[in-house]
């Protein structure tokens, strides 16, 4: 087959830098001692589904695409299928999703890995096509990269650093009876490895370092930015951050992270979870804290830094911040897109409950770190779940900073007080979350009303089956006194 009845070039889909690091794959697949190659992409959870291909057909599949179902698009977290898949236009009013029809997952060759933790294995991040080489709409890798060529044309580029909490049990029973599956499964029983509450203490880290330095090895060596390692102030619960990444290439490293992680510790009889609030006893919420900055395309100097004297930000820092409040609300949904992240919220805690900016304050949604001569100089959305997909996180803030910069919003002064400043109150739950997503004009239009409604009715399907679940709470609070 010649090169120019190839898919990827056929339809243009790559970069000459894309070109060029394929070429470059081909070779290490034919040198190196790679067996198989497991091609991925992020779904709309961010979560990475994909196959795994031999090498001799992991070169072929790298210009022509691999086949999955378009019903992968149309599952909740439950992995249930949300829309009509076999009626007319396949619940989305779209040809090419009909009957379950295929799309193409092309590989993205510049991510191309070596898995640490197997053995002979490869791995490449993917985007979604049609056969007709058009993007499929609901992937939200290509979301999150128009939205960072929508800041390029003003000459700027979203840097974002990443400060992940989650947790780590030791599994007691996986629960891998035949009784035990289902859509979900019923999940492991765990132990705790350490008790908590001694936040930053040596010896509560060094209980945890051998789990620590297991991911650590494996996490550096897939050459992501780790910067440190600590014991969060939970049972149990880490924290990992991450040094500054462009936008897409920051969420590249989230969605991996926490895949990497999963497998790794799950091999070593662990089980980790970006979870925000695990049903355990005395367990503590976990929370993603984005640290946000925009780098100047000109000469990469960071475009938050005021002059001396001048605010905490730059004036067009101080618009872009004044973007993040006037959207926090319409943005909740995609910074913490589950039903149980909501319970992370709650007034004098570190965890925002309003719409409202500090200085180096942790009970504000928005921190604002450095100030004049600060080549650190940043904005720390406190407001996101481990759980969210980067791409939709990340999307949304650069079309609220984008808004805010082009109608030269003044975020007002900053709150000293969090939990004591009259603000918009962020959404309690995720049903007023969405409620408040489909009402953001601005966002809607970023994202495309179509994007919108695909992601509402998936998340409305996940609300629906938990409201008809009957929980602990009713049988505790109804079952006798009725």
């Amino acid at each position: 087959m010649s090169a120019a009845q190839r898919f990827v070039e056929r339809h243009g889909l790559w970069s000459g830098a894309q070109h060029a690091a394929a070429a470059q794959l081909v070779k290490e697949l034919q040198t190196r001692d790679i067996e198989v190659v497991r091609f991925s992409f992020p779904d709309q959870h961010g979560i990475l589904r994909g196959k795994t291909l031999t090498v001799a057909e992991a070169a072929r599949a790298l210009y022509e695409g691999v086949t999955l179902t378009t019903t992968l698009l149309a599952k909740d977290t439950s992995h249930k299928t949300a829309f009509p898949v076999f009626s007319r236009g396949g619940g989305f009013d779209m040809d090419e999703m009909q009957g379950a029809a295929d799309f193409l997952m092309v590989a993205d060759p510049t991510t191309f890995r070596v898995l640490p933790w197997l053995q002979n294995t490869g791995w490449v991040l993917c985007d979604a096509y049609f056969s007709s080489g058009k993007p499929v709409p609901f992937a939200t890798r290509a979301l999150l990269r128009a939205a960072a060529a929508k800041l390029a044309d003003t000459g700027h580029e979203f840097l974002a650093g990443l400060e992940v909490e989650f947790h780590v049990f030791k599994v007691v029973d996986p629960h891998m009876r035949p009784q035990d599956a289902g859509q979900p499964g019923e999940p492991p029983e765990v132990q705790l490895l350490s008790h908590g509450y001694q936040y930053l203490t040596e010896l509560r880290y060094d209980l945890i370092e051998p789990v620590a330095e297991l991911l650590r090895k494996h996490i550096q060596q897939l050459e992501l930015p780790l910067r440190t390692l600590e014991v969060e102030y939970g049972p149990s619960q880490f924290e990992f951050t991450f040094g500054p990444l462009a936008a897409c290439a920051a969420a590249d490293a989230m969605v991996l992270f926490r895949s990497a992680a999963k497998q790794i510790l799950r091999r070593h009889g662990y089980h980790g979870t970006f979870m925000c609030r695990p049903k355990l006893p005395n367990v503590m919420s976990s929370g993603w804290h984005l640290h946000q900055s925009l780098r100047r395309l000109a000469d990469g100097g960071n475009a938050f830094i005021p002059e001396p004297g001048a605010a905490q930000l730059s004036p067009l820092g101080m618009h872009w911040l004044a973007g993040l409040l006037a959207h926090a609300r319409g943005a909740a949904a995609l910074s913490t897109p589950t039903i149980n992240g909501y319970k992370r919220y709650r007034p004098n805690s570190l965890a925002p409950d309003r719409a409202v900016w500090g200085r180096d304050n942790r009970g504000a949604m928005l921190r604002v770190l450095g100030g004049a001569g600060d080549p650190g100089t940043r904005i720390e959305n406190r407001a996101g779940e481990p759980a969210a997909n980067p791409y939709l996180y990340f999307a949304s803030q650069i079309h609220a900073g984008l808004d805010g910069v082009a109608r030269k919003l003044d975020p007002g002064p900053s709150a000293d007080a969090p939990y004591e400043t009259r603000a918009e109150a962020l959404p309690a739950t995720l049903v007023e979350a969405l409620a408040a997503l489909r009402a953001d004009d601005c966002l809607n239009a970023a994202l495309g009303p179509g994007f919108v409604d695909y992601f509402c009715r998936i998340k409305d399907a996940e609300i629906s089956r938990f409201n008809l679940e009957v929980s602990e709470w009713e049988q505790r609070e109804y079952f006798e006194m009725f």
